[in-house]
C-alpha cells in the first residue's frame, strides 16, 4: 500500500485541515509528519468548528487511526488542551490517537527562548508565533532534546531538569525578563497526560500500516514556502514542509508515496514578516481579508493578503511533485470585478519565471487579469454549476500549472466540496 500526502503550496494557512477531513473518510490512518502547535488545521461540520493544532485532522471520522509522527514537535500542556477539548465533543481520542516516540517535546523555557530572540531581533523579527517551536527544532539538531518516549525512562526528571538550566544558562546573554518556573507544574502534569495515548515506534507503526494494506494520508503543517530548506530564508518554519519531509517525518521510503495533493488558495496570504510579491496594502487586500476571514486560528493575527502568485506556485509543485491540485476559498473573490494572476516577476529590473534566492529583491509581479464571476459559488454543489468565468479562471490555472485541479472547495463546511471528475 502506498501513502498519499497533502501540503501547502504557499505560505501556510491554504486550508489543509478541512481537505484532510474531507479525505480522510477513504484512508485508513492519518499521519501528521511535520511541525508544531504553531500551526492551526481549522475543521467546520455540522455547525461547529474545530482548531486542531498537534492532533490529525482525521480525528473526527470514525475507525480512522490517527498518528501524530516523529517529526512533530508537541508541547504536552497545549496538547492537554486541545484533546480535552476535542473529547468534550464525545470523541474517542484514546482508541483513534497514536504518538511518535521520537516526536520531540516543547518545554516552557523553549517558549521563553522563542520570545527572548525574537525581542532581540527588533526591527528584523520573523513573525515567530513564539510557541518554542525554533528552539525545539535547535535542540534537536543540537543533540540535546527531550522526546516523548522520554517520558516513559525513570530518569526524565533529571533529564528535564539538566534540559531546563542549559536554557536558562543560554538565556543570561539576553535583556529578558521572565519566570523559568512559570507553568513549569501544569506541564509535568500534561506529560503525564500524554501517557493515557498509544505512544509507540510511529516509523514501525506505519510501515506496518502499510505493509497490512492499510492506506496512509500524510498531512502537513504551514505551507512550502515556508520550508527551512526551500522556502523564504531566514522568514520561514524550522522544519521540511515539502514532500520530502512526510519520508523523513514518518520513517517511510520515497518509493511509498503514491498522490501528492497540492492546495493552494485562489489569493495569497501571508503571516508574519517576509517577502510578499503580489501582496495588496489596499481596499482590495483589505476586502480578500475580511471577506476570508484572514485571521490565525491559533494567533489571531490578521494575514497579509495578496494575489495568487504563479511563479511561486509552479516553485512548489515543482519541489513536491504534486500530482493533484486543491484550490481553496474562490468563493471570497465572488465580488471582484476583476481578478488578478501573477504570471512573472519583474526582479531588480530584470525579467524573471523563478522563484528568487534573494529575499530581499526589489520584486514586481506581472500581472494578467481576468474578469470576476460576480456570482456567489458558495451553494454550488456540482461542477457544471460553476458561472463561465470560473470556469475560464480554472482552465488558464490548469493550462499555466502543468496539474488538474481535483478539487475546489466553496466554503469552509465538508459538503462544500466539489470533486471534479477531469
Amino acid at each position: 500500500m502506498k501513502i498519499d500526502v497533502v501540503l501547502g503550496l504557499q505560505w501556510g494557512d491554504e486550508g489543509k485541515g478541512k481537505v484532510v477531513d474531507v479525505l480522510a473518510e477513504t484512508y485508513s490512518v492519518i499521519a501528521r509528519f511535520q511541525g508544531g502547535p504553531n500551526a492551526g488545521h481549522s475543521i467546520h461540520f455540522d455547525g461547529k468548528k474545530f482548531v486542531l493544532r498537534s492532533v490529525p485532522s482525521g480525528v473526527f471520522r470514525k475507525g480512522t487511526i490517527n498518528l501524530v509522527g516523529n517529526g512533530v514537535v508537541l508541547d504536552p500542556l497545549t496538547f492537554k488542551e486541545e484533546c480535552e477539548s476535542i473529547k468534550a465533543a464525545g470523541i474517542p481520542l484514546e482508541e483513534r490517537l497514536f504518538i511518535g516516540k521520537k516526536a520531540h517535546l516543547i518545554l516552557p523555557t523553549h517558549r521563553i527562548i522563542d520570545a527572548a530572540q525574537e525581542a532581540a531581533k527588533g526591527k528584523s523579527k520573523i513573525g515567530s508565533t513564539l510557541k518554542g517551536i525554533g528552539p525545539t527544532y535547535t535542540d534537536k539538531i543540537s543533540r540535546c532534546g527531550l522526546r516523548v518516549g522520554d517520558i516513559l525512562s525513570p530518569n526524565f526528571m533529571e533529564r528535564f531538569h539538566a534540559l531546563k538550566e542549559k536554557h536558562i544558562a543560554y538565556l543570561k546573554q539576553f535583556d529578558f525578563e521572565y519566570d523559568a518556573e512559570a507553568g513549569e507544574a501544569a506541564w509535568l502534569e500534561a506529560t503525564e497526560y500524554l501517557k493515557n495515548f498509544n505512544i509507540v515506534d510511529e516509523e514501525y507503526f506505519a510501515n506496518e500500516c502499510l505493509d497490512n494494506n492499510k492506506k496512509i494520508l500524510a498531512e502537513g503543517a504551514q505551507g512550502s514556502l515556508l520550508d527551512i530548506d526551500y522556502g523564504s530564508y531566514p522568514f520561514v518554519t524550522s522544519s521540511n514542509t515539502i514532500c520530502a519531509g512526510a519520508c523523513t517525518g514518518l520513517g517511510v521510503a520515497p518509493r511509498r508515496i503514491d498522490k501528492v495533493y497540492g492546495i493552494f488558495k485562489a489569493y495569497c496570504t501571508r503571516v508574519g514578516s517576509g517577502p510578499f510579491p503580489t501582496e495588496l496594502n489596499d481596499s482590495f487586500g483589505e476586502e480578500l481579508r475580511n471577506r476570508g476571514y484572514e485571521f490565525g486560528s491559533v494567533t489571531g493575527r490578521p494575514r497579509r493578503t495578496g494575489w495568487l502568485d504563479l511563479v511561486a506556485l509552479k516553485y512548489s509543485i515543482m519541489l513536491n511533485g504534486v500530482t493533484d491540485l486543491i484550490m481553496m476559498k474562490a468563493d471570497v473573490m465572488d465580488t471582484f470585478d476583476t481578478i488578478k494572476v501573477a504570471t512573472s516577476y519583474i526582479v531588480d529590473g530584470e525579467p524573471c519565471n523563478v522563484f528568487p534566492f534573494e529575499t530581499q529583491a526589489k520584486i514586481e509581479p506581472v500581472y494578467k487579469e481576468f474578469k470576476g464571476w460576480k456570482k456567489p459559488i458558495c451553494d454550488v454543489r456540482s461542477e457544471s454549476e460553476f458561472p463561465y468565468e470560473f470556469r475560464v479562471f480554472i482552465k488558464f490555472l490548469e493550462d499555466e500549472l502543468k496539474v488538474p485541479i481535483s478539487i475546489v472547495s466553496v466554503g469552509p463546511d465538508r459538503d462544500q466540496t466539489i470533486i471534479r471528475e477531469n
